[in-house]
């Protein structure tokens, strides 16, 4: 099989994996390093591969449609190689934006990140959008994280100039999901009926009863307000947003811990890589 990206042969895979991964992750590994110009350390790719398999495992796999892991690759053009669905387009981000444990930084005028992933690409009653937000906005201004423009079936997880964050699927609306919360950056919402949707903030799942309208065709966009950080996005059908933040949350650890350490993740427990992050985080090393 012959896996290319922008254009260009990235490899020809004539057996199951390259690696030893998981098929999807060995083409998306070969897609950063072909972007990045240069190879992941094998900590970062055991990283990239345990989530890829964790999902397949959880069964939220195949509703992922449109997603980038903005976390882990050496480059900006790296972290923007799809994870799955199309590329995003970007605008005015810049090299200097990105970090490779945190992800994009932004402003709350012209950075913004175009899905290429319309709101109405996914069924009405069957929909998911989620993001990882590490770092809040200090901005004082109303910012869309991750949305339509469309007013009519509005999808979108808006933080509010008071720092509250509102949700919308399918519904026009807004419904208070209260505070962001930065050591618990998950934030998504999931739609598997007419009737109500789900949010999830703060690691907790709540049920919102609110009647779906028919979506717009606008594309999902995402933007991070002053100083706020996204570090992942998935848009698709609907899934477990449970099962989904205690993905990557895992996978933004492991990945840190590769890049703090050098090591692999693989074999250490959570407490143990969320321990060493933090000795890295307050200035210590393993050194």
């Amino acid at each position: 099989m012959t896996i290319t990206y922008r254009g260009a042969v990235v490899r020809n895979i004539k057996s199951n994996s390259y690696y030893g991964y998981d098929i999807d992750a060995t083409n998306y590994i070969r897609s950063v390093e072909s972007a990045d110009g240069q190879t992941l350390e094998t900590g970062v790719k055991d990283a990239i591969n345990t989530f890829i398999v964790g999902c397949k495992t959880d069964g939220i796999w195949d509703a992922i449609k449109a997603s980038c892991i903005m976390a882990g690759a050496r480059t900006l053009d790296g972290a923007l190689v799809p994870l799955v669905g199309p590329e995003p387009t970007n605008y005015n981000f810049v090299n200097g934006d990105y970090n490779r444990k945190l992800g994009l930084v932004g402003d709350d005028a012209t950075k913004v990140l175009d899905s290429n992933r319309a709101n109405n690409a996914d069924p009405k009653d069957n929909n998911h959008n989620a993001v990882y937000m590490p770092e809040q906005t200090t901005t004082t201004a109303t910012v869309k994280i991750i949305g339509s423009l469309y007013a009519q079936g509005f999808t979108a997880i808006t933080r509010y100039f008071n720092g509250t964050v509102y949700v919308q699927n399918r519904y026009q609306p807004d419904v208070s999901a209260g505070a962001y919360s930065t050591t618990l950056p998950f934030l998504g919402t999931s739609r598997s009926s007419s009737a109500s949707f789900a949010y999830r903030i703060r690691g907790s799942t709540v049920a919102v009863a609110a009647t779906s309208e028919t979506p717009g065709s606008d594309n999902i966009l995402l933007k991070t307000g002053v100083n706020g950080r996204l570090s992942f996005y998935s848009i698709g059908e609907a899934l477990d947003l449970a099962l989904l933040d205690t993905r990557v949350t895992s996978l933004m650890a492991q990945l840190a811990f590769a890049i703090n350490t050098g090591l692999s993740p693989v074999g250490y427990s959570s407490e143990t890589i969320n321990y060493v992050n933090a000795g890295y985080a307050a200035g210590g090393s393993l050194a």
